[in-house]
């Protein structure tokens, strides 16, 4: 694998099964997925500080506004993700990044419509 390929994240479903190619498996939700035991999970990091807050997230749950919400919500998660303990969180997750293979997981049936994709705007 590319050191280019390497420093790109996966994004997987956390019901998945797990695969070989995942390298270190970071679940990027703040809640636990619903169903799911922490062994079948194989999870290798969970770090909150990379999640939008509970507040955040309620917010943007309640709001039916579609790309409008989503804007919106995209602008409130990144100004979280500035903050001193998420930065370093995010300092953190590029480290495991340049060390080798990382996975994504979330509970979310459309990540690509999710917090997730800002995460990884960020990342970049």
């Amino acid at each position: 694998m590319s050191p280019a390929a390497r420093r790109s994240p996966r994004v997987r479903r956390v019901y998945d099964a797990p695969e070989p190619e995942d390298g270190a498996r970071v679940l990027v939700d703040r809640l636990w997925p619903r169903g799911l035991s922490k062994e079948e999970a194989e999870l290798d990091d969970w770090p909150k500080a990379l999640t939008p807050s509970t507040e955040l997230r309620r917010w943007y749950h309640a709001t039916d506004e579609g790309n409008v919400a989503f804007a919106e919500f995209r602008a409130r998660y990144l100004a979280e993700l500035a903050e001193p303990d998420q930065s370093a969180a995010l300092d953190a997750l590029r480290a495991k990044l340049a060390a080798g293979p990382v996975t994504l997981l979330t509970a979310s049936k459309h990540p690509e419509h999710s917090h997730v994709t800002v995460l990884l705007e960020r990342l970049r």
